[in-house]
């Protein structure tokens, strides 16, 4: 067990970090030498869902390159704006699936606890730009409700901590909702969905390695990265220490046009999660949220490129593509033949 040797500047690291993160359009651009014929665009988007990046992932960007993968995911652009058929706002059925404020229940054994709307970037594809995190967050009430529904379905034996970004509560807030949770005898396991260990690695301080080595429940970790070039030494180096304690780690990307929807980037992605003790577990078909359009991959090409994946890696390192449909009892792998 690591011991509780926190101290208040690392607490105050990355929270200072997380409040210090890039918002303002023409402030991107200035950083990263890019046009400022894209700042009218940015501006008109990112009224919609607001721009924001931290300086860590920021610092991954190559500059001058309006066509860098990690820029295209965190770039607002003026065709977000835009409306087509087939995308929605609630893309998933979350808001039909939540039987009380804060809690989804969508599949046999587990439910998600939207614990924040929070988020360290705003990835331009998000499939919760528009929810209402206002009237959708586990506060304090509604926790009390949230506890009591898990507790008399003895058949949920999972927890998902999402959000927003649950990471970006601090150590004593999760501490508290983990004590909750454990209360409840037939849980198993608490898993969390989170980006912040790729684009804030500072988030993962001591005080959260001993928070998740002393849990009596197994903590798996569900990190969220779609391009080998959000891995950097930071990133492998949280990765690792999250593995020692015993965090079972899994990686689930979005499948993104201009991002990641080429053999090599897949290839080397899984390459550099598996070399940070994290498995490659889902690639996603773009979800049809209202202002992604222009991220989506065709699932003819999706499903060639997982072949072409299958041909060079060993099967653990092939990702299962899979899609997320309201109303089906679980992701839905996809292949040629199901096509």
């Amino acid at each position: 067990m690591i011991p509780r040797t926190a101290t208040t500047w690392q607490t105050e690291n990355w929270q200072k970090e997380l409040a210090s993160a890039i918002r303002d359009p023409r402030e991107l651009l200035q950083e990263l030498d890019l046009p400022m014929s894209l700042l009218a665009g940015a501006q008109q988007a990112g009224e919609q869902f607001p721009l924001r990046v931290t300086a860590s992932y920021l610092s991954r960007i190559e500059k001058a390159n309006p066509d860098d993968p990690l820029l295209r995911q965190i770039l607002p652009l003026a065709v977000e704006l835009d409306t087509s058929d087939g995308y929605r706002l609630d893309p998933v059925g979350d808001l039909s699936a939540s039987p009380v404020p804060g809690l989804l229940h969508k599949y046999h054994g587990r439910v998600l606890l939207v614990t924040t709307g929070a988020c360290a970037i705003h990835c331009r594809y998000c499939f919760r730009r528009h929810y209402p995190y206002a009237e959708g967050c586990a506060n304090s009430t509604q926790l009390d409700q949230i506890i009591e529904y898990i507790q008399s379905d003895i058949t949920i034996t999972e927890v998902i901590l999402s959000g927003g970004d649950p990471l970006t509560l601090s150590n004593s807030r999760l501490a508290e909702l983990f004590k909750r949770l454990n209360s409840i005898s037939h849980l198993k396991r608490i898993r969390l969905h989170t980006r912040l260990p790729i684009v804030l690695p500072s988030r993962i301080d001591q005080g959260l390695l001993a928070l998740f080595s002393e849990q009596a429940r197994q903590i798996v970790l569900v990190v969220h990265c779609n391009h080998p070039n959000e891995i950097d030494s930071q990133v492998s180096k949280c990765l690792v220490q999250l593995d020692q304690i015993g965090v079972s780690l899994l990686n689930q990307s979005v499948l993104l046009s201009g991002v990641n929807d080429n053999i090599v980037s897949l290839t080397e992605l899984s390459e550099r999660l598996f070399a940070a003790k994290t498995i490659p577990y889902y690639l996603h078909l773009l979800d049809r949220v209202q202002g992604a359009e222009h991220f989506e991959v065709e699932r003819d090409k999706a499903t060639d490129l997982i072949q072409q994946l299958r041909n060079l890696l060993p099967g653990y390192l092939v990702p299962t593509l899979v899609e997320e449909k309201e109303g089906a009892p679980a992701k839905l792998p996809l292949t040629t033949n199901s096509l």
